[in-house]
C-alpha cells in the first residue's frame, strides 16, 4: 500500500545542518504526492502527540538557520518496551504511515527499535561526533569543526601574545572525531581523545618540550570524553609549573560547537540526505540509514549503524603527533 502521510522529527543532539535536511524531506515527499506531519521535540514530542501539518511554505526560510525548527530533546520513557507502544499508538492514530528521522546514535536507536516493531522509519545521520557507521561525515560536522577551529585560532593569538599553554575542550565523549580534526587543521601540540590512552606524564612533557623550543605558546586540544578533562590536566600542570614552562589556562568550548548558521557543505549534506531518506522511505525502504560514502549516497541497514562506533583514523591520529614538533 502506497504512503499517503509521513512524519519527520529530529532527536537528541541539535546542530547546523538539520533544518536544511527537514526542508528536504518534506518537500520531496510533497513532490511525490505524500502529506507531511511534523514531530515537535522529537521522541519526547512522538509520545504527547505534538504533531503538525506541513506545507511547502511551513519550512521556507530555514535552510541557512542552525538548530532546528522542530526542536529536540533526549526521552528516556521512548526507550522503554511501553513508551514505543505507546509512540506507535500515537502514529497509527494520526494516520503516519512512515517516519523520517534525524539525529545521532540514539535516535538511530529508537529508530531501529520502531522498525523492529514492524513500522516503516529511514534513519538521516546529524551528529558533530560523527561516530555513525554508514556515512563518511554527518551533518553538522564540518560547521562545529570550523567553529571550534576558528575558536582555536583565536585562542592561539592571546596564548602567543603572553606565552601561555592553552588546554581547549572540544565536544566528542564518546568520540574524538572532533578533537582530532581541530587539533591537526588547527596545528595544535597534542590532541587528547577517548580513543587513545594518555598519561598526564606525557601531557606535561609536551608542554615542557614546546616552550624548551622556543615556542610562544602550547595548544592542547581535548576531547571532552578523554581520560582526563582539561581541569585534571590543568591541576596537574600548575602542581608542576616550573617544570612547564608556560602558564596554564582552560577554554571549554561547549555549546558553541553546535549552533550558528550551517555552512555550504552542511546545507547541501542535510539536503542530500533528507531528500534521500523521505524519497526511499516512500519508495519502500524500510530500518535504514542513507549516508554519504564517497560522494554517493547509500542506505545502511540501522541494525549495522548501532552495532558499532565508527572508529577514527589511526593515521590521522599519528599524522597529527609528527606535525606537532
Amino acid at each position: 500500500m502506497a504512503m499517503r502521510r509521513i512524519g519527520v522529527l529530529s532527536s537528541g543532539t541539535d546542530g547546523p545542518g538539520i533544518n536544511p535536511a527537514l526542508r528536504a524531506a518534506v518537500r520531496m515527499a510533497l513532490s511525490m504526492g505524500a502529506r507531511v506531519v511534523g514531530v515537535r521535540r522529537g521522541y519526547a514530542g512522538l509520545l504527547n502527540g505534538e504533531f503538525v501539518e506541513l506545507t511547502a511554505r511551513s519550512v521556507s526560510g530555514i535552510i541557512g538557520k542552525g538548530g532546528t525548527f522542530l526542536g529536540s530533546s533526549r526521552s528516556l520513557d521512548f526507550k522503554s518496551r511501553r513508551g514505543q507502544l505507546e509512540a506507535l499508538r500515537r502514529l497509527n492514530e494520526a494516520e503516519i504511515d512512515g517516519l523520517v528521522v534525524v539525529g545521532g546514535d540514539g535516535t538511530m536507536r529508537g529508530a531501529q527499535q520502531l522498525h523492529e516493531l514492524g513500522y516503516p522509519v529511514m534513519g538521516v545521520p546529524a551528529t558533530v561526533e560523527n561516530d555513525l557507521p554508514g556515512t563518511d561525515i554527518a551533518i553538522g560536522v564540518d560547521t562545529a569543526l570550523n567553529t571550534a577551529l576558528e575558536a582555536i585560532d583565536r585562542i592561539r593569538d592571546t596564548a602567543s601574545a603572553h606565552q601561555r599553554a592553552f588546554l581547549v575542550e572540544v565536544m566528542g565523549r564518546e568520540s574524538g572525531y572532533m578533537t582530532l580534526m581541530a587539533g591537526l587543521a588547527g596545528g595544535a601540540e597534542m590532541v587528547c581523545i577517548p580513543e587513545v590512552p594518555f598519561e598526564l606524564d606525557e601531557v606535561a612533557r609536551t608542554v615542557t618540550e614546546a616552550y624548551v623550543k622556543g615556542k610562544p605558546h602550547c595548544i592542547i586540544v581535548v576531547a571532552e570524553g578523554a581520560r582526563y578533562g582539561v581541569h585534571a590536566i590543568a591541576s596537574y600542570l600548575r602542581e608542576r609549573h616550573e617544570e612547564a614552562g608556560f602558564s596554564v589556562r582552560e577554554t571549554i568550548l561547549g555549546y558553541i560547537q553546535r549552533g550558528g548558521a550551517p555552512l555550504a557543505s552542511d546545507r547541501m549534506l542535510g539536503t542530500r540526505l533528507g531528500a534521500a531518506g523521505a524519497r526511499l522511505l516512500l519508495e519502500g525502504h524500510r530500518g535504514e540509514m542513507v549516508g554519504l560514502v564517497g560522494n554517493e549516497v547509500v542506505a545502511t541497514p540501522l541494525a549495522e549503524v548501532i552495532a558499532r562506533r565508527k572508529p577514527i583514523d589511526v593515521n590521522m591520529y599519528r599524522l597529527a603527533e609528527v606535525l606537532a614538533s
